[in-house]
């Protein structure tokens, strides 16, 4: 966002023309500033992804309740051990995550 220095009034962008290149001016006074490329990039990197910790752990599953009402869409089992998170506003029910005791895939139920 860019003013005129010399009314204060919001300058308005000009595409590029055939006699100009792309500018700045201001609609009530003559004032006209020309764009410059003011980034230049020297090299590209590329992203590296970072290993993320996971939030719940093994021993936190280990040391969780267990449940018998759980189906495992993975094995079929029905035993699984269940960590619940209020994870969106209080009005909203409890994110619960489970476990498969047999298999160890994990699931989550909103």
């Amino acid at each position: 966002m860019e003013f005129c220095p010399t009314c204060g009034i919001l300058l308005k962008y000009e595409l590029p023309g055939a006699n100009h290149p792309a500018r700045f001016f201001c609609p009530t006074c003559p004032y006209v500033t020309k764009l410059e490329p003011m980034v230049e990039i020297k090299r590209k990197q590329r992203l590296v992804k970072k290993e993320v910790d996971p939030i719940i752990t093994k021993d936190d599953m280990s040391n969780a309740p267990k449940t018998d009402q759980a189906h495992c869409p993975n094995c079929g089992h029905n035993r699984a051990a269940y960590i619940q998170f209020q994870t969106r506003s209080a009005d909203e029910p409890m994110t619960i995550n489970f476990t498969c005791e047999k298999c160890t895939h994990c699931w989550r139920e909103d």
